[in-house]
């Protein structure tokens, strides 16, 4: 590919438009500065999905922008290691008059869990009763009552920091239910009950390892190498995906911290970072209303601020509608339609191209062979490219997993490595907690009697001063509003209208 093809975006294949035979072949390409309006990869199993996106990954890379990904089977670490191209991948790449370079892309691993890679952390006012509520599986009047949590612990001052700090203010919500029912409404011991039981059971799962602190900094993953390439941060998925609810809250949780921290910069000529969301199902599985709009929100504005995101799914269908339509760079690899519900996927994913005349989209989706894709990117206009059936780039990088010991020699060249192995834990809620219930039972415990037998007499009292006259300590009607004012601006402006779009702790 010519230096002048690659400054103007990232080569993703070869196709021959769907012409007839003898046609000269089209590359596509995906424009950098429309990267940031986001897209879709979606395809069947075993299909090319995560090639297409080692790719892609590795294509931002180049061009010096981040990458976050997701790697759910492992396969995605590959791309921290030299690609070895066998005669087929060769092949491919001569036929498309391409060169491949062997080479690795910059990576740093990242893992909840910190068994491979990183470990990443956010607190638990970061999350917000939101979030935390699509964690726990919470219904609505749980949900309520957690939210009555979140605002005492911004009202007092009390950081949430892990899960203890969290378990603390529910207790201490509980023993002051009568108060702070009368402020903000009813709270049940019965909810508050099935909230410690819900967070037992993340506890259970490993999900108290994402709890605490040093919290993870967003600019640690929006490097770029001394050689201008951007870093490729790939999580460790493995093991979370026994924890779907916990993946999709913390990669939204990423997305939104993205939005909420990074300023507007309009449509850029290429992205500040490419967030991939692998599994995307299981972000909008079963999820309520309000967070649904909240992640159209998240995704319809976090493009101005330079974030392009891409889910990738087995089909388009897995995505609501209206977080779809967002979605203008489309990349569909092979779908199989055996049942009614397959069928109706397979119309969902055909109807979403722009239509060439030259083949049936949905035949053509059912035909593509492994590494192939129906491929539609958005021109300099924003406007979707008439689909066109591709032939995938090969990779420059691994197709593949590291090893365990090229993974741990990667770890220990990264640039956060010591940075957030040892696990912080400050004064939070849960000490500031501890500390009161202490003072309250040491001031009502029953005062000693003082012995006086064998004792002299006390010797008399100095008679007392006279006390200077009481000051009024009444407010004037003025006064007192003016205090109010300030009180609650103080308070309100500094803690609770800190909370983001998704209801986490802004930094």
């Amino acid at each position: 590919m010519t230096d002048a093809a690659a400054n103007l975006g990232l080569f993703l294949g070869q196709s021959s438009n769907g012409a007839a035979d003898g046609e000269t072949p089209q590359r596509e390409i995906l424009l950098w500065n429309r990267a940031n309006r986001h897209g879709v990869i979606a395809g069947a199993t075993g299909t090319g999905k995560t090639v297409t996106l080692q790719i892609m990954a590795q294509g931002f890379s180049d061009m010096g922008v981040p990458v976050f990904c997701a790697d759910v089977k492992g396969d995605l670490s590959g791309i921290s290691q030299i690609g070895t191209p066998n005669e087929k991948l060769l092949a491919r790449a001569a036929g498309m008059g391409l060169t491949l370079e062997p080479k690795a892309a910059p990576t740093v691993f990242w893992d909840l869990y910190g068994q491979k890679g990183h470990p990443v952390r956010a607190t638990v006012s970061e999350i917000g009763p939101l979030l935390m509520a699509r964690m726990l599986d919470l219904n609505d009047v749980q949900e309520g009552v957690l939210t009555v949590a979140f605002h005492v612990a911004d009202k007092e001052g009390l950081l949430l920091l892990d899960l203890d700090d969290l378990r603390s203010m529910l207790t201490y919500v509980a023993e002051n239910a009568a108060r702070i029912g009368r402020e903000v409404g009813n709270v049940a011991p019965a909810s508050i009950a099935s909230i410690q039981r819900a967070l037992l059971q993340l506890e259970q799962d490993g999900g108290d390892a994402f709890f605490g602190e040093p919290a993870l900094k967003l600019t640690d993953m929006m490097r770029t190498s001394l050689d201008g390439r951007g870093q490729v941060n790939v999580l460790d998925s493995t093991r979370l995906m026994n924890s779907p609810r916990l993946y999709g809250a913390f990669l939204l949780w990423l997305m939104s911290e993205l939005f909420e921290q990074l300023p507007e910069i309009g449509d850029p000529e290429k992205p500040k970072l490419v967030f991939f969301f692998d599994e995307a199902h299981l972000l909008f599985k079963d999820a309520p209303k309000p967070l649904l709009e909240k992640v159209e929100q998240v995704v319809r504005l976090i493009r101005s601020k330079g974030v392009g995101v891409y889910f990738i799914t087995q089909n388009p269908a897995d995505i609501p509608d209206s977080v779809l339509a967002q979605l203008g760079n489309r990349i569909q690899h092979a779908l199989r339609a055996y049942t009614p519900s397959d069928q109706r996927g397979l119309k969902a994913a055909s109807d979403s191209f722009r239509v060439n005349p030259a083949f049936d989209t949905a035949e053509a989706i059912q035909a593509l062979g492994t590494g192939e894709a129906l491929v539609s990117t958005l021109d300099e206009k924003g406007a979707p490219r008439v689909v066109a059936r591709t032939l995938i780039r090969p990779p420059d990088s691994r197709l593949g997993p590291a090893t365990d010991v090229e993974r741990a020699a990667v770890m220990a060249a990264s640039p956060v490595k010591g940075v957030y192995d040892t696990i912080v834990d400050r004064e939070s809620a849960e000490e500031i907690l501890a500390a009161r219930h202490a003072r309250t039972e040491a001031a009502t415990a029953p005062a000693a009697k003082p012995a006086t037998q064998g004792r002299a007499p006390a010797a008399p009292k100095a008679p007392a001063a006279p006390k200077a006259p009481r000051k009024s300590n009444r407010q004037t009607p003025m006064e007192a509003l003016t205090k109010s004012v300030l009180r609650t601006a103080g308070s309100t402006l500094t803690r609770e209208l800190l909370r983001g779009i998704l209801g986490g702790l802004r930094r």
